[in-house]
């Protein structure tokens, strides 16, 4: 596959935003999300081979070992749903112009998102490309993009920087990432960025969630900021709100025909605000932490100080780091659901099926969707590639911290998990996970 970077950006979830990023530093517990030098050693970012799902087919189109069905309606997106088997029904919509496609988004033909747990595929009416996010285990988010074209074999072109812009920034963590945004938006989908923004994790407001999006399903009295725009630009942060809650059918806003699903399951939008979010925290740590050890190697010879000697200022880091993704795995502070969830296409039954199930039938993957988003709140991004791929240290910090919470430590940012919650989780990562604890069981 060729190295050369694509002259366009996959602005994955966001507006058209340019930062400019400080150097990193550390100051203890009131440490920034500042960009990390991910470019250099020991990352390396876009020079090191990857492995993520997108480049180990190119390898395998390139070698005639796999094929891509192109057809005139959707290019080459169904074949990429099927091959990697990214259920359909995971579509969202977004019709804020939020990618550099822009000009195919608007709010009467939306740009549609289809994703699973490593692989994000962005498809626009008439695009130029599909656009792609897959995620190596070491290296995280790789952003592609595919020509629209009946090439043999297809060629995905990776990016090399330009999505960087606006993909690595403190609403990443400060690395390579997805970023579900919400977004005021005028008539034509332009994004009016001065009526305020917010980045949407599951500790999002409810009210602040989806700007810019098409939502489908049921959440009761709760209001957000889906299926709307500003109708009046003077007064550029009122929305019909009441217009735009619990939408069952897009079918009297859009023609829906051309997409494979006929909604933008709400249950699907609220996954991918987790995952995303945790995606990034799985990165940030692994990247921290290969940095924080490679300067320790250094300064190890430079003082002549024993080989594998780690600094305070390291321990720091990877306590910093894995802190925060044990936050995130284990949903502190997640918003409450104050009416039950409920989405308009099988995407909630489907995601469930995928689960690994402990001896009693219970899976990470169960949803609650009453008072909050999981039965058991413990993510499913713990059996991903990348959690698996963290250095040892931050790993066996994060596994240390995640046994001593589900044993009861009374540590306030999990009072949401009640004992019985603290045991079914552990049961259900014992059984379903059984390496992860298995040195803490000896």
């Amino acid at each position: 596959m060729s190295p050369v970077s694509s002259k366009r950006c996959f602005l994955f979830l966001l507006p058209i935003l340019f930062f400019c990023v400080a150097p990193f530093c550390f100051n203890g517990p009131n440490i920034a999300w500042a960009q990390l030098e991910f470019e250099r050693a020991p990352i390396d970012y876009t020079d090191v081979e990857v492995h993520d799902p997108i480049a180990e087919l190119q390898r395998q189109l390139d070698s005639g070992e796999a094929k891509l069905t192109f057809n005139e309606e959707h290019g080459y997106l169904d074949a990429l749903l099927d091959y990697f088997n990214i259920d359909p029904d995971s579509q969202v919509l977004v019709y804020s112009k939020t990618s550099f496609q822009l000009r195919r988004i608007m709010p009467h033909r939306p740009r549609a998102l289809y994703f699973n747990e490593d692989l994000y595929l962005g498809w626009c009416q008439r695009g130029d490309v599909v656009e792609v996010m897959a995620v190596d285990p070491v290296s995280g988010p790789i952003f592609y993009s595919l020509e629209q074209q009946n090439d043999t074999p297809p060629q995905f072109v990776r990016d090399l920087g330009q999505c960087l812009t606006c993909h690595a920034s403190s609403r990443t963590q400060g690395v390579p990432g997805p970023l579900v945004r919400s977004v005021f938006v005028d008539a034509s989908g332009q994004p009016l960025l001065g009526s305020g923004t917010f980045t949407t994790s599951h500790q999002s407001p409810f009210d602040e969630r989806w700007g810019g999006w098409y939502v489908t399903g049921n959440h009761g009295k709760m209001r957000h900021m889906g299926n709307e725009i500003v109708l009046d630009a003077k007064s550029n942060a009122e929305l019909d709100r009441e217009n735009g809650a619990n939408v069952l059918s897009l079918e009297s806003r859009i023609n829906i025909r051309p997409y494979i699903s006929k909604g933008s399951d709400i249950v699907a939008l609220m996954v991918l605000e987790h995952q995303s979010q945790t995606q990034n925290y799985l990165t940030r740590a692994n990247f921290e932490t290969q940095m924080a050890e490679y300067y320790d190697e250094i300064i190890n010879k430079a003082l002549d100080r024993p080989e594998g000697s780690t600094s305070e200022s390291t321990e720091r880091r990877i306590a910093w780091v894995g802190d925060n993704l044990v936050k995130s795995l284990l949903f502190a502070k997640e918003f409450q659901l104050e009416n039950p969830i409920s989405g308009s296409s099988p995407y909630a039954k489907n995601f469930q099926a995928a689960g690994r199930r402990d001896s009693q039938g219970r899976s990470l993957r169960d949803f609650d969707l009453k008072k909050r988003m999981f039965r058991y709140p413990c993510s499913y991004m713990i059996y991903s590639p990348c959690f698996d791929s963290l250095p040892v240290s931050v790993k066996t910090y994060v596994t240390d911290r995640l046994w001593d919470i589900l044993h009861g430590d009374d540590d306030p940012l999990y009072a949401h998990l009640s004992a019985s919650d603290r045991t079914a989780i552990l049961e259900i990562l014992n059984e379903t996970k059984p390496d992860l604890f298995a040195k803490k069981q000896q």
